[in-house]
């Protein structure tokens, strides 16, 4: 993996995911302001608390809002998930040889979504380095602090969150027995 590629790509799920938080915090940039505005109308703000629980929510939410908009417009979209190999939009489930424990991680392009307990690694983590670019039935040898480990790619196949959704299945119809 070349480490000159950009930090912050996302599934265009990830994406819409990360604008509509975004338009949550606006929406609640509205509610704190009026929060400010009721506590001012009390009067002295210099031992108001209401005023300064109000204002620490405002330069959190906005200190969040600018977060998220600087990384929108850096964010890079993946249009194209490669199954074929390991890559960011994927989940490959392998077999930890050295352990003789299978896991599943989906390869994520953002260090915002990394989430370990839920399987989410970043493909700049040591795991995610290691595996890119294998192929299923593949066996990786991935240097970690804790010495080598040899990983063999299971599968490979789109985070179900990309993938279009699927039509409910019609149930067969059971055949009644005939007297």
């Amino acid at each position: 993996m070349e480490d000159n590629k950009p930090l912050d790509r996302f599934t265009r799920k990830q994406l819409r995911g990360l604008e509509e938080r975004l338009a949550e915090l606006k929406l609640k940039s509205h509610d704190i302001a009026q929060r400010i505005k009721e506590a001012r109308e009390q009067g002295d703000i210099t031992e108001n608390s209401e005023y300064d629980s109000a204002m620490d929510d405002h330069r959190k939410n906005e200190t969040e809002i600018a977060d998220l908009e600087a990384l929108l417009n850096r964010a890079v979209v993946i249009d194209k998930i490669d199954t074929k190999k390991v890559s960011v939009g994927c989940l490959v489930t392998v077999l930890n040889v050295t352990k003789n424990r299978e896991s599943t991680y989906e390869i994520v392009g953002s260090p915002i979504l990394v989430d370990v307990l839920l399987g989410r690694i970043s493909d700049f983590s040591p795991v995610g380095k290691g595996l890119a670019g294998a192929k299923p039935g593949q066996e990786v040898t991935v240097e970690l602090p804790a010495g080598p480990v040899v990983y063999k790619i299971l599968s490979i196949a789109k985070s179900e969150e990309d993938e279009p959704a699927k039509p409910a299945k019609a149930k067969k119809p059971t055949k009644k027995k005939e007297a």
